[in-house]
């Protein structure tokens, strides 16, 4: 079970990593971080958003931590296990914020010790900015959280994780396999960003901003893009991102055709139809 008496370290002290030490040290959590810059260590400190801080990996420091939080780029995180997996404690639960699964749970178990045991999740909270300056565990509030259990996880494992779920605010929480959860991204975050990304970029608006209503506004938010950490997720989704690529231009063409031909009716049908199934996001 998640007690008070667990310590929690997180790896990577961004907008989500700095999030997570928010909430959990307002739990009466202690909280420890390694991240790659002094600066930020300095900050949270000074906010109180951490107890401890370090930006070397140590046995005495990392091996004092019973929970580990990874909140890194993927490729990041699977070096750092390779780099770093022998100063964590032995019987330490490991987990992770990583926004594809597939190509991290699966790698990360495989390159473990036999005394570690790593069980993936993915909160569904995020903002359009970056950096522990702009951490804000309210993000979490109203929000999704999905854990990734595998066949080599333990039953109890996976609950501490939901438990850290529910301790950090989320408000529903899924289980769902690496595969299935690359496909539900795939579709709901992953395809949205690419078509804000191509509304931003196939047609210069730069002076139509004095213009837009809140249609517009609304579908781009997502178009100011971190482009580092969503090129690399794309590509380790790649092949389901495109199958959803696929499926909407699919669908975009069948409203282009209806359009053409001046077919009401198609128009109509296809406008009810998403009106029905919007409603089920507003409950």
């Amino acid at each position: 079970m998640l007690s008070k008496d667990k310590k929690i370290l997180i790896v990577g002290l961004g907008l989500i990593g700095g999030s997570y030490a928010q909430a959990l040290k307002r739990q009466g959590y202690e909280v420890g971080a390694v991240t790659r810059s002094q600066d930020t260590i300095v900050y949270a400190l000074g906010q109180g958003l951490i107890d401890r801080g370090t930006t070397v990996p140590t046995a005495d420091f990392v091996g004092a931590y019973d929970i580990v939080v990874f909140a890194l780029y993927p490729h990041i995180f699977l070096q750092w296990i390779a780099d770093y997996q022998q100063f964590i404690k032995p019987g330490a639960l490991l987990t992770d914020v990583t926004g594809v699964k597939c190509s991290v749970v699966y790698e990360v178990q495989k390159a473990l010790r036999p005394d570690l045991e790593f069980v993936g999740a993915h909160p569904m909270a995020g903002r359009e900015v970056y950096g522990v300056r702009n951490a804000n565990c309210e993000i979490f509030k109203g929000a999704n959280y999905i854990v990734t259990p595998t066949d080599s996880n333990t039953e109890e494992a996976i609950r501490v994780i939901e438990q850290l779920g529910e301790t950090l605010g989320f408000a529903r929480l899924s289980r769902l396999s690496p595969e299935k959860h690359d496909e539900m991204i795939g579709f709901l975050s992953q395809l949205t960003h690419c078509i804000a990304v191509a509304l931003m970029t196939c047609k210069n608006v730069e002076h139509m901003s004095a213009y837009t209503g809140d249609s517009f506004r609304d579908l781009t938010r997502i178009a100011k893009i971190n482009d580092e950490m969503w090129s690399e997720l794309f590509l380790l989704n790649r092949d389901e991102l495109l199958s959803q690529i696929d499926q909407f231009s699919g669908k975009l063409e069948e409203l282009r055709s209806a359009i053409a031909s001046g077919d009401t009716d198609s128009l109509r049908q296809l406008m009810r139809l998403s009106t029905e199934r919007r409603t089920f996001f507003d409950k």
